[in-house]
């Protein structure tokens, strides 16, 4: 069975997944994966030549041949996984469940590549340089980001009524979890909101009073990398949170305390934070001492 993907679909599917309280990030890249499809099927309709999604023909066939194409060019496999989710979730949403795909079979790895992982040290560089270049609001943002262990998309929920009562009420997806605000970074968000004056609501504004997006996030902390002597790969947002999360598990042990507070609802989620570098598992290896 064959449908027609028209813009009224995705003008539908972004609002479903706003009312579902999707972050805007994801409901981006979720609309961007279903665009490169529907570009991509027509440019073989069209002999090379892409057509507006409106005219573009959506089944089965049509996804396992994207699927077929990602490979080709050498898409990572967790990449192109999580670009047939798009996929999936907006066939799942028009009612069109014969036309999903399979995902690709990938086998877990048991440790990370050492480039992409921020150790403290370097979390420490970061912090140190972006006091060197007086700005204030990012120091504090990296270190909201990594003593909580929040998603950037929640640093909203960071306000000064939070910080009054050392807690913040985190809603996402219909779920609602209490993190707790360690006392010395409730203080200094106290001073250095009495310092700009901000009397209510989020803490980490622009200049005009707006919420930081997360493009803008991004670029302050990779503006730092350089300065701070750390490789550009490892320097993003989220990075933060898996720093916290493999600090707060090699203290607890506890990964279903860890999963909670970081607001996962698999723990095999939360097990892809605590993968040690190859270097880690190398050591760990040697000390086995089933090699003469």
């Amino acid at each position: 069975m064959t449908h027609l993907i028209d813009s009224k679909m995705m003008d539908d599917y972004r609002e479903y997944m706003r009312r579902e309280e999707y972050s805007e990030g994801t409901v981006q890249k979720y609309l961007r994966d279903i665009r490169a499809f529907a570009t991509w099927k027509a440019e073989c309709e069209n002999g090379g030549d892409a057509m507006p999604a409106g005219n573009v023909v959506a089944d089965k066939e049509a996804a396992a041949g994207w699927k077929a194409y990602l490979v080709e060019e050498g898409y990572a496999p967790v990449t192109i996984n999580a670009m047939l989710s798009s996929l999936n979730s907006f066939f799942s949403f028009q009612g069109w469940e014969e036309c999903k795909v399979k995902f690709l079979k990938i086998q877990r790895r048991t440790f990370r590549d050492q480039d992409r992982e921020l150790t403290r040290a370097e979390y420490k560089r970061l912090l140190e340089c972006a006091g060197k270049l007086d700005n204030l609001r990012l120091v504090l943002l990296m270190e909201t980001i990594c003593g909580t262990g929040i998603r950037v998309s929640e640093v909203k929920y960071i306000t000064v009524e939070a910080i009054k009562s050392g807690r913040a009420d985190i809603s996402l997806k219909g779920k609602i979890r209490t993190i707790l605000l360690p006392g010395k970074l409730c203080k200094k968000l106290r001073d250095y909101a009495k310092k700009r004056k901000i009397r209510s609501g989020e803490i980490f504004v622009t200049r005009t009073g707006k919420s930081l997006c997360r493009r803008q996030i991004w670029g302050e902390m990779k503006k730092l990398c350089e300065k701070a002597g750390v490789n550009s790969s490892k320097v993003f947002p989220h990075n933060l949170r898996h720093l916290f999360a493999r600090t707060f598990y090699g203290l607890s042990r506890d990964i279903v305390k860890l999963a909670d507070v970081l607001g996962h609802s698999s723990i095999e989620t939360t097990r892809i934070y605590l993968i040690s570098t190859a270097k880690t598992h190398a050591r760990q290896m040697e000390r086995l001492r089933l090699i003469s």
